[in-house]
């Protein structure tokens, strides 16, 4: 998208202020109100979706199913939330972002009580699907974010926001295996009952920012044309150059190759370190920890210290050397040196690019980009997993973290100015 008034995406200009159509910045106080409660909503939500995911394998083996048919059950929850995406996208722009979340939890909850019952692959498949579906609204909370904080502090509080649902990611298996000695059903109605407790809690505390009512043109004067979530994405590979194509690209292709590598390293580290079931769980849970240290506690005096561009290049050299290490990894201390380069990859990377695509899009379709974003998203984190997966078994153990390393490099050369289009803004 070009930053002139005249595009016809209506996209502002760099200089402009991006948060037309929304309430007036407020102070820093009642900003970070709003992302603690976003943050507890986020991890709430993301504890139940773990709470249920590492059971689905078993689940779906009681019921008959085979390697094939899972993989099918895992995949069909990208595959919706990357089509739902968008929808929650452009819907939380038109009636607001509180509206969105509230519709999105619902679908959850109605998921998690079809899979506590499910008694067949079809229930479990349409729990899968719902769930999906109702997942697409973390483009919503992105956007919500986006909102609520200054332009200088979106990437710092997008970091606190991942650190929030990687914290989810970490405790949620442990939860779900504890609570099943009370039942089978108990792990899906447990994640049930913690969406519908999120609702309550958003409810309450969570305040709507932006005015839907409130166009870009009546807020700028400047001419702006609604496109359609369909327009939109193809949008992003008609014109691979304008700057929110550029940065959706970026995005889908960084963390394709992440999530591609994160599914079969378990299986790589089985072939060479011997690593089983029942240990595999240390690797996810120090990925995990990194994660939410390196989102929390630094990110936000780095950003300020190197910007949000300089960062993300960082962060994608930080990715490629980490999967690259992985590969030459022969013992357990270089494994985990370059383990931890992961972590630090994608908390450099991810909420940067996304506070980056918030500043060049208008916030009247600040849902709508976001929502695109996570479809680019959803569709690589279903295609790297199986051609990785292909690669691993055609062409050696360690061909996955090289494919997906020459990816992220080849990134970099789509990251290239991206200071030209995205400056950081100015603190005040």
């Amino acid at each position: 998208m070009s930053n002139t008034p005249g595009d016809p995406s209506g996209s502002p200009t760099p200089s402009q202020d991006t948060h037309t159509g929304e309430h007036p910045i407020d102070d820093g106080r009642s900003a970070f109100g709003r992302l603690t409660v976003l943050m507890v909503a986020a991890f709430i939500d993301m504890l139940g979706m773990l709470m249920i995911l590492p059971l689905l394998p078993f689940y779906a083996k009681d019921l008959g199913a085979g390697g094939f048919v899972v993989g099918l059950l895992v995949s069909s929850f990208s595959v919706a939330q990357l089509l739902s995406a968008p929808v929650w996208g452009r819907f939380s722009d038109r009636y607001g972002r509180r509206p969105a979340l509230m519709v999105g939890l619902g679908a959850s909850a109605l998921a998690y009580i079809v899979f506590a019952f499910a008694d067949s692959l079809w229930l479990l498949f349409l729990s899968r699907i719902v769930q999906g579906a109702g997942g697409g609204t973390v483009s919503v909370i992105q956007a919500y974010v986006a909102d609520a904080t200054r332009p200088e502090d979106r990437a710092k509080s997008l970091g606190w926001l991942s650190a929030a649902t990687n914290a989810g990611v970490a405790l949620g298996p442990v939860i779900g295996s504890w609570v099943q000695i009370w039942g089978k059903h108990t792990p899906g109605l447990m994640a049930a009952a913690l969406c519908l407790v999120n609702m309550a809690f958003a409810w309450k505390y969570l305040t709507e920012i932006r005015k839907p009512n409130i166009t870009t043109e009546q807020q700028t004067g400047v001419k702006a044309v609604r496109r359609s979530s369909r327009e939109t994405v193809w949008r992003v590979v008609a014109h691979p150059a304008e700057p929110a194509s550029r940065l959706i690209l970026i995005y889908a292709l960084a963390i394709g190759a992440f999530q591609g590598t994160t599914a079969v390293l378990a299986l790589f580290l089985a072939w060479r370190f011997g690593v089983t079931e029942s240990t595999i769980g240390y690797v996810f849970m120090y990925i995990g920890t990194l994660s939410v240290v390196v989102r929390a506690l630094l990110l936000g005096k780095i950003i300020d210290r190197f910007g949000e561009a300089r960062l993300s290049r960082v962060g994608l050299i930080l990715l490629a050397l980490g999967l690259v290490g992985v590969s030459l990894s022969r013992d357990y201390v270089t494994l985990a040196l370059a383990v931890g380069l992961l972590p630090l990859g994608t908390a450099f990377t991810f909420p940067c690019v996304t506070a980056m695509l918030s500043r060049v899009v208008s916030s009247a379709d600040r849902g709508l980009y976001m929502g695109v974003q996570h479809t680019y998203g959803g569709i690589t984190r279903v295609a790297f997993p199986v051609v990785l997966g292909i690669a691993f078994d055609a062409t050696g153990q360690a061909s996955p973290f090289w494919i997906s390393a020459f990816v992220v490099l080849g990134t970099l050369l789509m990251s290239r100015d991206l200071e030209s289009y995205a400056p950081a803004p100015v603190r005040r």
